[in-house]
């Protein structure tokens, strides 16, 4: 399955909502990389078994199963999670952009690919897949402005 959606994370119209920078943004999704537990629910610990240039590698435990997966960077502009094939899942990669089309109208561009066929059968499946991934990026939007809001970015 393939899938992939917009989220507005600066809405210029609205006065009432708290404009993000790039780097407020970006900043979250370090936060989602560094310590899932916030972004993922049942998520009990995230550990970071390795660390390179622009890449880590996770351990994500959630009860007894372990997901391990790769996070690959460029600095302000996207983010990959690639997880890898197990016993407890399926595999599969999320790669978020962050987009700009205009001067502080921040966007991030949610892509999935996953095993899962979204064809026949699981056509249905597939669907409510993606809707529990499209609340979930909503959230994501959500918790940075949080983190963003209670001075996370701060020196």
């Amino acid at each position: 399955m393939k899938f992939e959606h917009l989220i507005e994370v600066n809405d210029l119209a609205d006065p009432l909502l708290t404009p993000l920078t790039r780097e407020e943004l970006w900043f979250g999704l370090l936060c989602r990389a560094e310590d899932a537990r916030a972004f993922l629910p049942g998520l009990e610990a995230c550990r970071i078994v390795e660390r390179g240039a622009g890449s880590l590698v996770r351990d994500l435990h959630f009860g007894h199963a372990v997901i391990r997966d790769r996070v690959n960077f460029d600095t302000l502009r996207w983010i990959r999670f690639e997880t890898e094939a197990n016993a407890q899942h399926a595999g599969g990669s999320l790669t978020i952009t962050i987009e700009e089309p205009e001067p502080g109208a921040l966007f991030l561009r949610f892509a999935y690919h996953t095993s899962l066929p979204d064809q026949g059968e699981d056509a249905r499946y597939a669907e409510f897949v993606r809707s529990a991934y499209h609340q979930s990026d909503l959230d994501t939007v959500r918790i940075i402005r949080m983190i963003a809001a209670s001075g996370g970015l701060e020196q």
